[in-house]
């Protein structure tokens, strides 16, 4: 093995982290009879060669030595050399991505073709693996041959064939699976694919193959979904709670006239093919597959874009059970401080005690083919919800965090099944529903009796501690304070009087608004305490937040300290969060008018500008606020030039002298600073023609922006109807999808800021601003 593995140059190559002279040794540890370095160096692979998905010459050089080790039946573990495979050939570059590539990503190009060309070229070898006797190797070989190689008929001949003799229930979902990544790959065998998975979901025997087919017409053929899927579903859902350990293929009863085909489904009458069956001949058994004949191929697309299911977090052990048998013969796993191992170590955890430890990945997968339809991902979810088992009902509430993240929809209750799942006694329950609720902001609503009651019960986890950073609130107070309960003032007053201040105490206050009131004195008194060292901002941003929030300008002269003796270190940040309360204080604040004046001395300079806007809201001295801010519109920092713009806006008609200025603004290159300038030209011209078709241009250029000109338009008032703004409005209303919805990320205010948007929209359009827009 590794036959001239020394007579390659790795010293000059390189990955991630530096010259590639390791890599011989990652090679070699990944056919050790050692576990724990077989281990190491996979995550080693994944860490330095394939760094992130990264493709480096040393990348390509690899290529031919991970095909040995996936041959030898002597090497363990085999089935993750295999996935790393499929992770190095599996990139594709579509029209659009090669029309983006600049002259920097050039050569990365060129290595991701060049792998997915070299693993292709190898990836015959993954049909003798489909029937290897090691069932990992046998779980990773089909989405390989699925997602490599170049003759997808042949592999859904194999595939469709494998499933009746496979023993591993895991394995034969991998299969089911496998035909759906063919399906996605290649769009003109969607419908042979579909018609195959529609018939295995209706007759196959085992409750989890009919939901992984389920799941994968959800996919790559949604049309050819029963009506019926949620009962469908929830019904295959009862099953797997009766029976974890399930059958395979039915076959069809005697007597009935019709036979069965090799992939256990029936073949239709009168001799014509069945449908969605491959009437190309079917390759050799897998273990006599040599060399591969050539054959005709269909057309080829693109891979379609699928969306990522939503990575769940790392929980504990719920009554640990011994692992489900299809956990057997995957190879001796050991405990290693590598990623690879804490990720396995996070899964053994997550799925102990499982009969069906896939079943959740599964329902994922059918939530992503189901897309749009959110009336049945709700219902679905409600069923789950209510379901005996705890651990389904753990997935279904992460999985409806996922749905309320990216779709809109009437949640009421949803939200409140998510609610009673803070009573349950199993801590990862109660915990997974906090979090969901926690990020629904108003939406949490008809859950906020259940999240009060959480409160009451569990007062230790109002503050939660961590080893590497600062305390914060607990997930049940952020959710209740988010949803302005007042019932969540006590655990913040408890926060208050902590050593160490939770940092996101300020943030919860401002939710509260005017119930949060009686916090002022407490604020106060702890921002008085504050040591003016190098750890003052840290200690004091949470405690400026919160009276910043309440305006409370009784506090002005613990600020003023902040803004006077602000440190060296994170001095600025100190300085911003001050005068910010400040000008919150407005008038209150009034004994700070001669630092302000004397901040503003400094023109041109972010904290100039910030002075400057906080002394118009203190004195309302336009000026001597005018000619700092004019020059901070001049700055060469985009984000001096921002704040510039929203302090003149401020102004209103007082800065009108600036007009010009910001209509220039109109076609800057940064989409935010045209924002900021066209609100600001309104506010100070009460011109809306010209600022009306700038923000038009940044709603369509960038979704993240809307948030911002919808404020603007409401202000304006009634939007006309029929006007080019009114249609963007009623569009963005009638839109199922998140306008901040992300493929593989989100944030935790998007529900809030999307819901915040749908607001504005209907506020603008039935005219409760004021003025009007020609």
């Amino acid at each position: 093995m590794f036959s001239g593995i020394d007579e390659v140059d790795w010293a000059s190559m390189e990955h991630a982290y530096g010259p590639a002279d390791d890599v011989p040794e990652l090679l070699r540890g990944l056919a050790s009879d050692d576990p724990a370095e077989r281990e190491a160096a996979l995550d080693g692979m994944y860490g330095a060669v394939h760094h992130q998905g990264d493709v480096y010459a040393c990348t390509l050089a690899c290529i031919p030595f991970l095909f040995e080790l996936v041959v030898d039946p002597g090497v363990q573990d085999r089935g993750g050399v295999v996935e790393l495979l499929t992770s190095i050939g599996g990139f594709d570059l579509d029209e659009d991505d090669e029309a983006e590539i600049d002259e920097d990503e050039i050569e990365g190009a060129a290595n991701y073709a060049m792998a997915a060309a070299a693993v292709t070229a190898g990836a015959g070898v993954f049909f003798e693996l489909i029937a290897d006797e090691d069932p990992g190797v046998r779980l990773a070989a089909p989405l390989a041959l699925a997602t490599l190689h170049r003759h997808p008929v042949r592999v859904l001949a194999l595939l469709r064939e494998r499933l009746p003799v496979e023993p591993d229930e895991e394995v034969r979902l991998a299969l089911v699976e496998a035909a759906g990544r063919v399906a996605l790959r290649h769009r003109p065998l969607a419908e042979r694919v579909g018609k195959w998975l529609g018939l295995l979901a209706s007759r196959a025997d085992s409750p989890g193959l009919r939901l992984a087919a389920l799941a994968q017409l959800a996919r790559c053929s949604p049309d050819g979904l029963p009506g019926d899927v949620v009962p469908v579903v929830s019904g295959l859902l009862r099953e797997m709670r009766s029976a974890p350990e399930e059958s395979g293929v039915r076959e069809e009863p005697a007597g009935t006239g019709t036979g069965a085909s090799p992939g256990g489904i029936p073949a239709r009458k009168d001799d014509e093919p069945e449908p969605g069956r491959d009437t190309t001949p079917a390759p050799a058994p897998a273990a006599a597959v040599g060399s591969e004949p050539v054959e005709p191929t269909e057309p080829v697309e693109p891979v379609q874009a699928v969306e990522p299911v939503q990575a769940v977090e790392p929980v504990q052990p719920v009554d640990p059970e011994p692992v489900a048998p299809a956990e057997a013969g995957r190879g001796e796993h050991v405990a290693t401080p590598t990623l690879v191992g804490q990720l396995r170590s996070l899964s053994a955890q997550e799925n102990a005690g499982r009969g069906a430890p896939w079943a959740a990945d599964l329902l994922r997968t059918l939530h992503v083919g189901l897309d749009d339809r959110v009336g049945d991902r709700t219902a679905l979810l409600a069923d789950q919800l209510r379901s005996p088992d705890r651990r389904q009902r753990i997935d279904a509430v992460r999985m409806s965090g996922g749905l309320i993240r990216a779709w809109r929809g009437p949640y009421e209750e949803l939200v409140v099944l998510v609610g009673e799942q803070l009573a349950d006694p199993e801590p990862r329950l109660a915990e997974a529903a906090s979090h969901v609720l926690e990020e629904l902001f108003g939406l949490a609503a008809p859950a906020a009796d259940a999240l009060a009651a959480r409160l009451a019960a569990d007062p230790g986890g109002w503050v939660r501690t961590w080893a590497g950073g600062p305390p914060g609130l607990g997930s049940t107070v952020k959710a209740l304070a988010r949803l302005g309960d007042p019932r969540a003032v006590p655990a913040l007053a408890a926060a208050l009087e902590r050593e160490q201040v939770a940092h996101d105490v300020g943030f919860a206050v401002g939710h509260l608004g005017a119930a949060a009131r009686p916090l002022a004195g407490p604020l106060r008194r702890r921002l008085a305490e504050v040591e003016l060292d190098e750890g003052a901002y840290d200690r004091a941003s949470p405690l400026l937040a919160g009276l910043t929030a309440l305006r409370a300008g009784e506090a002005a002269p613990e600020v003023l300290r902040m803004l006077r003796g602000a440190p060296e270190y994170r001095g600025e940040w100190l300085r911003s969060a001050a005068l910010r309360a400040l000008g919150a204080f407005g008038p209150a604040a009034r004994e700070a008018v001669p630092e302000l004046r004397a901040l503003i001395r400094r023109p041109g300079t972010a904290s100039a500008t910030e002075a400057a806007e906080a002394l118009w809201a203190v004195s309302g001295d336009a000026d001597a606020v005018l000619p700092v801010l004019i020059e901070g519109l001049q700055s060469d920092q985009v984000h001096d030039r921002r704040s510039a713009a929203v302090a003149l806006g401020a102004l209103g008609p007082r800065a009108a002298v600036v007009a010009p200025r910001l209509r220039g603004l109109l076609a800057h290159d940064e989409l935010w600073l045209r924002v900021d300038a066209a609100i600001a030209l309104w506010e100070v011209s009460g011109r809306t023609r010209e600022t009306v078709a700038a923000l038009l241009t940044a709603w369509e250029e960038n979704r993240h922006v809307r948030v911002r000109v919808a404020e603007c338009l409401a202000r304006m008032g009634p939007v006309p109807e029929g006007s080019a703004a009114a249609h963007v409005l009623r569009s963005e209303l009638v839109s199922v999808r998140r306008h901040n919805a992300m493929d593989g990320g989100y944030g935790s205010h998007d529900i809030h800021e999307d819901e915040k948007l749908l607001a504005l929209c209907r506020q603008a359009l039935r005219g409760a601003g004021k003025g009007s827009t020609p």
